[in-house]
């Protein structure tokens, strides 16, 4: 009996891996990447926001679980800021605050 449940966990934690494997982090994307949203997941990305406020923010700019994104455009200098289209609507991200939100 014991098996069967180490195995059932084994199964979850690969499933789990594999989710984070495939997802990354927008900021991270280089332009002409396509994708769709997976999760936001605030991680002390954004110098001078709160956790729950950048959250708040990202959400009311449509950047909602399922959402197609494409970066259009890169700044010159450090790549920063990023022009995203986010389903019909274009915005201006700091990397920095790009980084919470997981794509694929």
């Amino acid at each position: 009996m014991h098996a069967v449940a180490d195995l059932k966990a084994a199964d979850l934690k690969a499933a789990d891996l594999q989710a984070s494997v495939s997802s990354l982090p927008l900021g991270t994307a280089r332009r002409g990447f396509c994708g769709r949203i997976d999760a936001i997941a605030v991680n002390g990305h954004a110098v001078g926001l709160p956790a729950g406020e950048l959250e708040r923010r990202l959400l009311e700019l449509g950047f909602v679980e399922g959402a197609r994104v494409e970066i259009l455009h890169e700044g010159m200098f450090g790549r920063d800021p990023i022009a995203v289209r986010v389903n019909e609507a274009t915005i201006a991200l700091r990397r920095r605050e790009a980084m919470a939100i997981l794509v694929s």
